[in-house]
């Protein structure tokens, strides 16, 4: 192309450079082809042998990338000193009437959360989180018993009277979710308590109906509807809320609650429909002409991977395979950077693949959960290094968090840790 733009007067230099340029080709031509025939490769045969096909992930699943001194196992006394810091804080910081957290150390970066019912939303889908996880840490922990207590008659007093903030804004789809999973293990804890046990099923029920009335046209359910505020929420489905709902469906049909059928195979729909094929989510179908947006990629989907992979699994889908299952667990440790970047920032998204603080210990409760999906052989490799990650980044006192919401984050990330550190925990001592 140079040369054609030379200009005419130009064109004996021209035609010399094209010489020169020829005259060289040549030469070069020459020594490639002047081997002999005893040095000519015979060309190799091509392989009958069918191809693996690479289904999901940018390596195959045999392949580990998890540094080996991460994979030392963590001694069982030193997670057990850290759950017992966490219970201590859970335990310090409820508050007198048995919940925990508050509409208080605001900034100026709050997010939209319109009073008063944002608030009522977030104190219930703390508190649900705190008593579920002191439920789990009992056995281990009895201190718990009375803050636990105090916490179910909070519950159980409160929940009735849940309901959306306005038409915009519907964080209580979180609080009815998480409350699910707190009656699921109220109701295991007190399976000597007829009384408790009847209010327990009632209260699953009126759950069952709320998530009902609050569920997307879409089927699954979202948080926000800035589309037309209806009376049945016009929002997009967002992935990883539904797959929250199915996780808090599935522990309450553990223990004989069957959710609603139709509402439950929605849900499973909408999260397939935000399903890539590396089994990356996007993060609300409003996205799905934008699938290579920072947020839907992969290092945008490491903390929703985890909970729409156990959902779907739960729900009956057969491609959530044990490989699936370890790629993202393999990916929630070693790309642990993306979301780590994001965690404490007061501006939900700003981080690199729009990753919002608020993700990190989410997605790792969730991972653990995926965990217990694998052969116990095969948890090792992952519950070492994510249960140092977890006692690597505890505070000072005791608490754990990733996004500054209001007086609610050390209280929901302290409890997103000990249960994802129970079930840590339990790998370790399964394979040393």
């Amino acid at each position: 192309m140079f040369y054609i733009a030379i200009k005419k007067q130009e064109s004996k230099m021209h035609i010399w450079k094209w010489s020169s340029l020829g005259t060289s080709v040549l030469i070069l031509l020459m020594m490639f082809t002047s081997a002999s025939a005893d040095e000519v490769t015979t060309p190799v045969e091509e392989t009958t042998e069918p191809k693996t096909e690479q289904k999901f992930g940018v390596a195959s699943p045999e392949e580990d990338y998890i540094a080996d001194e991460m994979q030392v196992p963590v001694p069982a006394t030193q997670i057990d000193a850290s759950c017992k810091r966490g219970v201590d804080f859970l335990i310090g910081y409820q508050n007198k009437d048995g919940s925990w957290g508050n509409a208080t150390r605001t900034k100026g970066l709050n997010i939209y959360a319109p009073i008063p019912g944002a608030h009522h939303a977030f104190k219930m889908g703390t508190t649900a989180l705190a008593i579920s996880a002191l439920i789990e840490m009992e056995p281990q922990f009895p201190e718990c018993k009375e803050a636990i207590d105090l916490g179910e008659s909070w519950l159980v007093e409160k929940l009735p009277y849940l309901r959306r903030a306005d038409q915009t804004a519907i964080y209580n789809v979180w609080g009815h979710a998480y409350a699910l999973q707190a009656l699921a293990r109220m109701h295991d804890r007190n399976a000597d308590n007829p009384p408790m046990q009847e209010q327990i099923a009632e209260l699953v029920a009126q759950q069952f109906d709320m998530l009902t009335r609050y569920e997307s046209v879409d089927g699954g359910w979202g948080y926000y509807d800035f589309r037309y505020g209806t009376k049945r929420p016009s929002s997009s489905s967002i992935s990883f809320v539904a797959a929250t709902v199915l996780v808090a469906f599935h522990d309450v049909a553990q223990r004989g609650f069957e959710p609603p059928k139709k509402v439950q195979e929605r849900a499973v729909a909408a999260i397939l429909r935000q399903q890539k094929n590396d089994f990356s989510y996007l993060y609300g179908e409003y996205l799905k002409n934008s699938p290579v947006h920072p947020v839907n990629r992969p290092g945008g989907s490491l903390g929703r991977s985890q909970a729409c992979n156990i959902a779907l699994l739960y729900w009956g889908q057969t491609d959530i395979t044990k490989d699936v299952l370890k790629e993202w667990l393999e990916r929630l440790v070693v790309r642990n950077g993306w979301r780590d970047i994001g965690r404490k920032r007061p501006i939900p998204h700003e981080a690199w693949f729009s990753v919002a603080g608020y993700f990190y210990y989410y997605g790792h409760y969730y991972g653990a959960l995926c965990l217990q999906e694998l052969p116990v052989a095969e948890r090792g490799q992952f519950a070492h290094p994510l249960a140092r990650l977890m006692l690597e980044r505890q505070e000072k006192d005791g608490s754990w968090w990733d996004y500054p919401l209001y007086d609610y984050h050390q209280p929901y990330g302290t409890a997103f840790a000990l249960m994802s550190l129970k079930r840590y925990r339990t790998q370790n001592s399964a394979i040393e």
